[in-house]
């Protein structure tokens, strides 16, 4: 195991004590990790506990379909934007019995990019007790360097946000 994957199973881990203590459920919402997050997530044993469900919505259409994101909103503002990824982290919990939710959407490459989303620019949005979040990353070093630090940072994300159990 080398160390971007063990760094991925220990915040794995934290993030579940975490969910576990609280009683919340986990949904993630996937476009450029093609459903990384989720399997890092199930890589952990007792994962049903605190993780309820994974989208994989790699299309545009998908988004509108399994999350319930407005084709308009992503023809307004392309699928890589603040707001479509703040609405696939609300239609992940509104889709779910999740209490809280992960969704990334980006350019990995090595094509796909522009002027204005260049390749390795990615947004992370999260829904938390009703509060959206979202961030832009701007990645580096190839597609599969990109999509493994978009994990690492979604789950950097929700161990920050994620209250401790008082």
């Amino acid at each position: 195991m080398n160390n971007k994957q063990a760094n991925i199973e220990e915040l794995v881990q934290q993030l579940a004590a975490k969910l576990t203590e609280k009683g919340w459920m986990l949904a993630t919402a996937e476009s450029c990790t093609g459903g990384m997050i989720a399997a890092a997530c199930t890589d952990l044993a007792g994962s049903s506990q605190w993780f309820e469900r994974g989208f994989v919505t790699y299309s545009n259409e998908a988004k509108t379909e399994m999350l319930g994101v407005p084709a308009e909103l992503i023809a307004k503002h392309g699928a890589v934007s603040e707001e479509v990824v703040r609405a696939m982290a609300e239609g992940a919990i509104r889709h779910s019995r999740a209490q809280v939710s992960i969704a990334v959407t980006g350019v990995a490459g090595p094509g796909g990019g522009s002027a204005e989303k260049p390749v390795g620019t990615v947004w992370v949005g999260w829904c938390i007790e009703s509060l959206t979040f979202a961030t832009c990353l701007h990645l580096k070093h190839g597609r599969a360097a990109i999509r493994q630090a978009t994990v690492i940072q979604a789950f950097k994300a929700l161990l920050s946000a994620v209250p401790s159990p008082r």
